[in-house]
This record gives C-alpha cells, structure tokens and sequence, in this order.
C-alpha cells in the first residue's frame, strides 16, 4: 500500500479542491492521490486548527508533515505569524506551494524527512503526524521535533484515542510538559512544552 508519508512514481495524479471556512475566512486546497486526506479537511487537522487559533500565536512556525499545507496556511493567513512547512512528500510540497499561492499566503516549504534538514529553532510546531509510520519512527519525529523549539517553545499535535493517544501522553511526560488542550470525538489535542534546551 502507499503511503502519503513516501514518494511514488506510479502514482496517477488526479489533483481535486475543496474549501473550507476557518475563522469566516474560506480556504481553497488542492489536494491529490498520495497525500493525506485528499478528499477534505480532515477532523483532526480541523480541531487542531481551531484549538491552536483561539491561542493567537506570533513568532515562526514549523509545520512538521505539512501534507497539501493547511495548517500552516491557515495559520500563515489569520496570525501573526512566520511559518515554515516541510513534508518528505514531494507532490504534497508541490501541492502546499500551489495552495499558499492561491491564498495567497508567504510560506517557506521545502523537503525533509521529520527535522533533518531544519536548521532553525521555533516558537511553535504543529503536526497532525502520521501515525502509520509506526510506533518507533513516530516517536523519534516528535523527540526530534522538541529539540527544534526555542526555550519555552510549544508544539501542538492531533492524536486519537484508539491510535495510542494515552500511551503516547505516558510515554512522553517525561519529555516535556503535556497539556490536554481539547479531547473531541476521540481526537486528543496535545501541547508539549520543554523549558529548556
């Protein structure tokens, strides 16, 4: 089976839109085969986004697994803020860039296996993180991700109650600080802090 988390040239494009309305602002996405949640806006990326909205965040950004982009244009659009998105996926990043065109947001985005190629460090980042990688390899894309955080800085992440959401607070509350910021129809809206790097 493939995966929106790899690259396959035997893959038929077949590139669909939707819209969505965020903060009485609508979103246009073109979303394809191959990426997440091609179809719409998923539930969990929806209550992720509303969540970390009603926080008004500034300062940069990092979108980790940006797919077709709608976090952090989204964000990129209604706060103040920087934001960068990055995806190993090569037609979910040619499908981000044509999305922040046409909403006409400044984004940077580029390619990377979870952080390796990130250089910089972050206020803030936000992931719906594929899950389907495995227990292991999700784990190390988070870990890896928290060293990317300035001091103090916060990253936000969607996991559901029957993909390990509570094995995965357990596992993690000696990492960092875990808040539950919103639980929703099995959706479980985390924040993990460190307060030093």
């Amino acid at each position: 089976m493939e995966h929106y988390f790899t690259n396959s040239n035997n893959l038929k494009s077949e590139i669909k839109e939707f819209k969505v309305k965020l903060s009485d602002k609508e979103f246009t996405f073109k979303t394809d085969n191959g990426v997440f949640s091609k179809g719409e806006l998923d539930y969990g990326t929806y209550l992720l986004l509303t969540n970390v909205l009603k926080l008004n965040i500034k300062g940069n950004v990092l979108d980790l697994g940006c797919g077709y982009g709608a976090l952090g244009i989204v964000l990129a659009k209604l706060n103040d803020v920087k934001v960068t998105m990055i995806d190993v996926n090569k037609r979910a990043l040619h499908l981000t860039k044509m999305n922040a065109h046409n909403n006409e947001v400044q984004v940077q985005v580029f390619e990377s296996d979870g952080v390796s190629t990130i250089q910089d460090d972050f206020d803030y980042i936000v992931t719906n993180p594929p899950i389907r990688v495995g227990k292991i390899k999700l784990y190390e894309l988070i870990s890896d991700a928290l060293k990317c955080l300035k001091k103090n800085g916060e990253l936000f992440l969607v996991i559901r109650k029957e993909q390990g959401a509570k094995s995965f607070i357990n596992d993690f509350s000696e990492k960092a600080q875990i808040k539950i910021i919103d639980k929703n129809k099995g959706f479980y809206i985390l924040s993990l802090k460190v307060s030093t790097n």
